[in-house]
């Protein structure tokens, strides 16, 4: 929506970019990145609509939505590797470890419902949560470090 000046122009173009990707599935590999697959799909479809709309003043060269579009996808991947890294993570926790993050993020229940559920005080969920938080975040951090490493 924001590399199309019109709102009704860009639900064209989203709703031809469902449709491309409707009859494209095919053509998709599962286990590939289906974000970026589809982004790259969408990217076309901006492409052809402004090569369409010559009347219209295009606020961003060719080039300029490239390099746009290029930021944005190293922003998914980044994004990708991130969540890939939360979930390796999440697999090294122990079962009571799990079932506290789960409670919480998956359930969504309150600190105070943790505590009554697990017969525990809500501060002492508040302090294992806080710790499995900060922990959390180190291992990803890490896993990330690890990838740069082996990809860069």
């Amino acid at each position: 929506y924001g590399l199309i000046a019109r709102q009704a122009d860009a639900d064209d173009v989203l709703q031809q970019t469902k449709m491309t990707m409707w009859k494209s599935f095919g053509d998709f590999e599962i286990g590939t990145n289906f974000i970026a697959w589809a982004r790259k799909i969408a990217f076309h479809q901006i492409l052809s609509y402004r090569r369409k709309s010559k009347r219209d003043p295009l606020p961003l060269s060719d080039e300029l939505l490239e390099k746009v579009a290029d930021r944005v996808a190293a922003l998914t991947d980044y994004e990708h590797r991130r969540r890939a890294a939360l979930e390796s993570c999440l697999h090294r926790l122990k079962g009571e470890q799990r079932q506290l993050i789960t409670l919480r993020y998956q359930d969504e229940l309150e600190v105070d419902e943790i505590a009554t559920r697990l017969s525990s005080s809500s501060g002492a969920v508040y302090r294992a949560l806080s710790r499995l938080r900060i922990s959390l975040v180190d291992c990803i951090r890490s896993r990330l470090s690890h990838l740069q490493q082996d990809h860069g």
